[in-house]
C-alpha cells in the first residue's frame, strides 16, 4: 500500500490495519512483563473497552495500568478502531477531507511516572493510521528531573541505531522534529532532552516504513529498563520529589494543550481513560 491508496469502504477490514495492530499488542505484552519485572508485587490490570453497536467509532483497546514500588502510574495502551472523524476533526486530519471522514487507526501508546525523581518520566507511542492516504507516526522521548548525561546518550544512541535501520539521515530528521514538537512555547523550554518523533510516514515502502516502526518499539524495550536498572535505587529527599512533582506540572501542560494524540483522543471520541493516560499521579504547579 502506498500514500496514494484509496480508502477502502470497509475501513475495519484494512489487512495492514490487523497485522500493525497484532504487533502493538505482543509489544504491549512484552513491555508489560519487562515492567512487571522490576516490582515485587504490584502487576499491571488490564482493561478492555468497545464502542457500542451504531456509535461512528468502531473496534476498541486495552487499557493496562500499574501502580507499584518502582512505577507509581504506568499504563500501556493498545487500540484498533475504526468509523468517522467528527465534521471538524477532519480537517486535521491529512486525506481525513477526501476519505469523507472515514478512517482506521491501530497503535501503542505509553507513559511511565516514577517514584524516584532521578528516574526519568518516559513517553513511547507507535501508530498506523489511513485515511484516503496511509501512514505512521509516532517515538518516544525522555523526560528527566534530573539529566544524567549518560542516560541522554545511551536513549538517544538507542534510537539512531533504529534510525540508521530505515536511513542515514532518518535520526537527524526525526531527533530535530522531536526537539521542535515537545516545547512548550509559553514556557519557552523544552519538555525534556527529547528522543525522535515523526509523523505522517508513507514513503511508497511500507514494509520498510513498518520495519522501522518495530525497530523504535524493540529499542525502546531494550533502553528504558537500563535506564530503571541504573537509577531505580538512587536515594533522594523531600526537595528532589518535590522538583519531580513541578515537572510532572510543565508533562501536564504540554499533553493538554499541545499533544496531537490526546488531541486525537478527544476527536474521535475514544475512551477518556486510555488517552488521558499520560497523567501524573500527582502534581504540583
Amino acid at each position: 500500500m502506498t500514500s496514494g491508496d484509496t480508502h477502502d469502504e470497509r475501513p475495519g477490514t484494512d489487512d495492514f490495519a490487523a497485522t500493525a495492530a497484532a504487533y502493538f499488542r505482543d509489544l504491549q505484552g512484552r513491555i508489560c512483563a519487562a515492567f512487571e519485572a522490576f516490582e515485587p508485587a504490584s502487576r499491571f490490570a488490564s482493561r478492555s473497552w468497545n464502542k457500542p453497536e451504531g456509535h461512528r467509532l468502531q473496534g476498541g483497546g486495552e487499557s493496562r495500568l500499574m501502580r507499584g514500588e518502582v512505577f507509581e502510574k504506568v499504563g500501556v495502551n493498545v487500540s484498533h478502531v475504526w468509523g468517522e472523524f467528527s465534521p471538524q476533526a477532519r480537517e486535521q486530519v491529512a486525506g481525513a477531507q477526501e476519505s469523507a471522514g472515514r478512517f482506521v487507526a491501530c497503535g501503542i501508546s505509553l507513559v511511565a511516572h516514577m517514584w524516584n525523581p532521578y528516574v526519568p518520566i518516559v513517553h513511547m507511542n507507535l501508530r498506523y493510521l489511513r485515511t484516503s492516504r496511509a501512514w505512521f507516526g509516532g517515538g518516544s522521548d525522555l523526560t528527566p528531573a534530573f539529566p544524567f548525561e549518560e542516560d541522554t546518550a545511551r536513549f538517544h544512541e538507542a534510537l539512531r541505531e533504529a534510525c540508521d535501520s530505515y536511513r542515514p539521515d532518518a535520526y537527524s530528521e526525526y531527533k530535530a522534529w522531536c526537539d521542535r514538537y515537545f516545547y512548550l512555547p509559553h514556557r519557552q523550554e523544552s519538555r525534556g532532552v527529547g528522543g525522535i518523533f515523526f509523523d505522517e510516514l508513507s514513503s511508497g515502502n511500507q514494509d520498510a516504513d513498518f520495519a522501522f516502526v518495530r525497530a523504535v518499539g524493540e529499542a525502546f524495550l531494550r533502553v528504558y529498563p537500563q535506564i530503571v536498572t541504573r537509577r531505580k535505587d538512587t536515594l533522594f529527599d523531600d526537595a528532589a520529589r518535590e522538583r519531580l512533582l513541578i515537572k510532572r506540572g510543565r508533562y501536564v501542560e504540554f499533553n493538554l494543550v499541545y499533544d496531537r494524540g490526546t488531541k486525537f483522543g478527544f476527536s474521535t471520541d475514544a475512551d477518556p481513560e486510555a488517552y488521558l493516560m499520560s497523567l501524573p499521579p500527582l502534581v504540583k504547579w
